[in-house]
């Protein structure tokens, strides 16, 4: 019985040996592309890390201090137009909010220091418009929206046209006026015109 289970397992041996060989062959090959993928995306990720590191080294870091309303943001804001690089949406809706205000609390102290420097409207019904725009009280903090902004327009644009108010604002210097005034003028002047 020996003999006969020994000559079975010989007849039998090789084709399992070949079997196995197959086998392992399939298995070294699957190990070589798996082997070579891997190299892939190692290169891959070191090239992607190559280029991280040149923009990192490109980039500059600056630390801004000073005093709140001192111009740091300002400072960044004129970087960023200098060197080119545009502005996300986010950020485009957060400056029309601010523009906003800007133009709004402008137009207030126009109008009080017309009536403290005793510069009378060139037109009465403008101190109806005034009052309605030094009324305007704005919680620290909420951006002005379009829609609330919208409802000062008629107003600013009537001011805007009294002499009284252009010459409250040729009298700057007699009181503090934001230092973007001008332009701020200038731009709802065209804006509210076009």
């Amino acid at each position: 019985m020996a003999g006969v289970v020994r000559s079975l397992s010989r007849c039998l041996l090789p084709a399992e040996a070949g079997g196995r060989g197959e086998a392992r062959r399939e298995a070294k090959e699957r190990g070589r592309d798996a082997e070579r993928e891997a190299r892939r995306r190692s290169r891959d990720i070191d090239a992607m890390l190559a280029r991280e590191r040149r923009a990192v080294r490109r980039l500059v870091k600056i630390l801004l201090l000073g005093a709140g309303e001192s111009g740091k943001s300002t400072f960044l804001k004129q970087m960023r137009i200098i060197h080119g690089r545009e502005f996300d949406q986010k950020a485009l809706l957060d400056f029309r909010a601010t523009i906003y205000e800007n133009v709004l609390k402008g137009c207030r102290v126009l109008v009080d220091a017309r009536d403290k420097l005793g510069i009378p409207w060139q037109y009465t019904e403008n101190e109806k418009h005034g009052m309605f725009l030094m009324a305007f009280e704005n919680k620290a903090g909420m951006p002005v929206e379009p829609a609330m902004f919208q409802l000062y327009v008629p107003a600013l644009s009537a001011l805007w046209r009294d002499s009284g108010i252009k010459e409250a604002f040729s009298r700057r210097s007699e009181y503090q006026l934001i230092p973007a005034a001008q332009t701020v003028a200038d731009l709802c002047f065209t804006w509210l015109h076009s």
